[in-house]
């Protein structure tokens, strides 16, 4: 490897830990003030303020990049595994299965963020974005099932929200708690609302 390759590659490892530090501060601030600074990331991080910009461009672009972190942490790679199940039902209970593990990474920080996206038209934008996702999902699952009911993408939709999960979760393993815990009874709920067999 020659000398100038080996800056080059060093330069993008600085760059790229730096990234990663900035996203993590963001995350870190979510959770513990429930809002969004940029300058107060910026301190967390230890970073100047323009360099938050030129990494990410803007607000919007750093929560972009908090709920990428999110979604690889949680595993949401695993949402086409479960797509492309051949069953209906196993397809339905994967969906449910990998957004219990998303949901689970940082159950405080997706709070604040949610909670923010009420009064922050900025985060409101990201988070009905990521949910347009996932209400696509619901549709295609949906279209899926024999004889299942007319509003079955949507009832997967809210069965499968965060709130649902956070709510399901909340008596069993307290606030602070792993949401996965919640996925065998959103599991059951989808079943019995679509009109299939139990799980």
């Amino acid at each position: 490897m020659s000398p100038r390759s080996y800056r080059m590659g060093q330069r993008q490892a600085d760059v790229d830990g730096t990234r990663a530090r900035i996203v993590e501060a963001a995350r870190a601030q979510l959770t513990a003030t429930g809002a969004l600074s940029l300058d107060a990331v910026a301190k967390r991080a230890d970073v100047a303020r323009a360099t938050v910009y030129y990494q990410f461009g803007s607000k919007t672009g750093l929560l972009e990049a908090v709920c990428d972190a999110l979604a690889e942490q949680g595993g949401m790679a695993r949402l086409a595994e479960a797509f492309t199940r051949p069953d209906p039902w196993a397809a339905v209970d994967g969906f449910v299965e990998v957004m219990g593990g998303f949901w689970a990474v940082d159950r405080v920080c997706t709070r604040r963020l949610r909670a923010l996206a009420a009064l922050d038209e900025e985060v409101g934008r990201v988070v009905a974005e990521r949910d347009a996702r996932r209400r696509e999902g619901t549709r295609v699952l949906a279209a899926r099932i024999d004889g299942g009911p007319r509003d079955a993408a949507a009832v997967l939709f809210v069965l499968t929200g965060f709130e649902t999960f956070d709510a399901l979760a909340g008596e069993e393993v307290g606030p602070d708690g792993d949401l996965r815990a919640a996925v065998p009874a959103v599991t059951r709920l989808a079943r019995a609302a679509l009109g299939g067999p139990p799980a």
